[in-house]
């Protein structure tokens, strides 16, 4: 087989391991976030933790693919499918969360979401996929179900897409520090760049749009980690050089002016 599943099966084991090394890096954050902040964080912690389940399985997918193990080839894309379907339940919760400040009510509506991936497996365990086919780059598989891409589309991918414009919309419209805006607007473009090159990915039928979309994600995901961690360099060329690591906690900097004060008042979960 091509070594070209060996890169796809590389870059797949990247993401992983990036995604899970994010998720970890927050979770050991924890202690330092007061109590109005951490269901923020664990949505985060869970959403890269999703993100890291999908590409695992994918990793050992594509080096079957290239062992010529179509039938381990199959059961894990459909294994593959099932973290894949709640990516948006986490991700919806945090930009409820970060726009209302109501835990209940965000987690109401994202068990909504709950329920569209739920549906949206039952239709696609139902139906089937047709596949693997094995090309140079990857291995494709097409959902037989109409209705299962349709639910995710509208569900799962216009509806939060939608949701992450509109909260960049409010936060470019709102007078805030640049280090504010900064760690509020640069963390949701990264996970939208993921979010979407992850749709991309599941649904595409050429295998060079797919490898293409999975360097993206891993390239989203680094910058996912850059924009909340970023180094002093980069805090230095952007000019938000007084930016702190604790990212949920409203700072204090007796230097600010009253109107910073107030804007980061309102931001105590705002990441």
């Amino acid at each position: 087989m091509s070594a070209g599943l060996l890169l796809n099966a590389t870059i797949c084991f990247a993401i992983t391991i990036s995604s899970f090394a994010f998720a970890w890096v927050l979770a050991r954050s924890y202690p330092e976030h007061n109590d109005k902040s951490k269901p923020a964080l664990w949505s985060l912690i869970a959403l890269w933790s999703l993100v890291g389940l999908t590409y695992l399985p994918t990793t050992i997918r594509m080096i079957a693919a290239y062992m010529g193990d179509q039938r381990l080839d199959l059961m894990l894309y459909y294994v593959t499918a099932i973290p894949f379907s709640f990516v948006t339940v986490p991700l919806v919760f945090f930009i409820l969360y970060v726009i209302i400040g109501d835990q209940k009510i965000s987690g109401y509506i994202s068990f909504l979401f709950v329920l569209f991936g739920a549906t949206y497996l039952a239709f696609f365990y139902s139906s089937g996929v047709l596949g693997p086919v094995i090309t140079p780059l990857s291995s494709l598989f097409t959902i037989n179900s109409d209705i299962a891409i349709n639910i995710y589309l509208i569900g799962l991918f216009v509806i939060p897409t939608a949701m992450i414009i509109g909260l960049l919309t409010l936060i470019l419209l709102q007078r805030m520090p640049k280090r504010l805006r900064y760690r509020t607007a640069l963390p949701l473009v990264a996970i939208s760049f993921v979010f979407d090159f992850m749709l991309t990915d599941m649904i595409t039928l050429d295998d060079a749009m797919q490898l293409a979309a999975r360097i993206f994600v891993l390239i989203g995901t680094v910058q996912a980690f850059l924009a909340y961690f970023p180094p002093m360099t980069l805090q230095e060329k952007l000019g938000i050089k007084r930016y702190e690591y604790n990212l949920y906690e409203k700072e204090e900097d007796e230097e600010d002016t009253d109107l910073d004060n107030e804007d980061e008042e309102e931001a105590d979960i705002i990441v």
